[in-house]
């Protein structure tokens, strides 16, 4: 530690700084530098893919005969992390940016095509205005046109905001519940009227309606001798009793044939 005090140096009296030799460095002497890098690249060589912000060992010089604006123009020697194979690349102060000269490609970044475009649009504009004054008005008024637009809009959207936060919770939910009762008894009354077409005939016609087993009366009627000996003709057999079914909301009288039920203590015996 005392070894780095300017005090415990020893300086002789007749040391003369002129004497000293003078290096001369070259101009593009090579620094070695710590950096990370500012974009995600491609090795050529092996294909690996480095991304940004990966830290690496480079060597920095200055390129000579270029500069910008009066800006020094600097070059990075890289190697790649996998195969080892050099990777230059240089800055840009023209875009803000870097620019892989050699041993790499650069990965496709959507939002720098965004920029250029916007950046060329504006200087295309630029350029229209430079050389008609009439076209500067014209975009003059078309922006504020566009601000007038997106002003309505956000007063609309205050608007409703406004009016959005006197709405409670629970009234939310019981206009959502109406809502709900409102859709399902539309399409009760729609599949009642689907029902109703189906089984109504046209107006020259009668209505079939539906029979609910509570209206429906069951009456045995005994038949006569002849009927048991040939009922009908269709088969049925002599012992077979006779029904007439009756509705009351229909009205109508039909006759129906059914089979007795098997008597077992006979068939035992």
């Amino acid at each position: 530690m005392g070894e780095r005090k300017v005090l415990n140096k020893y300086i002789p009296p007749d040391f003369d700084p002129s004497k000293l030799p003078r290096v001369q460095k070259p101009k593009n002497d090579q620094i070695k530098v710590r950096m990370m890098l500012p974009m995600s690249i491609r090795c050529k060589t092996c294909g690996n893919y480095i991304y940004k912000g990966t830290k690496f060992n480079s060597r920095k010089e200055n390129v000579m005969g270029e500069t910008y604006l009066g800006i020094q123009i600097f070059r990075f020697y890289f190697k790649c992390t996998t195969c080892s194979s050099e990777i230059t690349m240089k800055t840009d102060p023209q875009n803000s940016d870097y620019v892989v000269e050699s041993g790499a490609t650069r990965n496709f970044e959507p939002w720098r095509e965004d920029d250029d475009l916007v950046e060329t649009k504006k200087r295309k504009r630029e350029a229209e205005e430079m050389g008609d004054a009439m076209k500067g008005l014209e975009n003059k008024a078309l922006d504020s046109k566009r601000e007038m637009e997106i002003d309505a809009g956000l007063s609309e959207m205050k608007s409703m905001k406004s009016r959005r936060e006197g709405v409670s919770f629970d009234a939310m939910l019981g206009a959502l519940k109406s809502r709900e009762e409102e859709k399902k008894k539309l399409e009760e009354e729609e599949d009642e009227a689907l029902i109703k077409s189906i089984f109504c005939k046209p107006k020259n016609e009668d209505c079939v309606k539906k029979i609910h087993e509570d209206d429906v009366k069951w009456q045995h009627v005994s038949l006569t001798k002849k009927e048991k000996e040939n009922p009908g003709g269709k088969g049925v057999p002599g012992d077979a009793n006779k029904f007439v079914f009756k509705s009351s909301t229909v009205g109508s009288r039909i006759s129906v044939v059914k089979k007795p039920a098997c008597d077992h203590s006979n068939s035992k015996k």
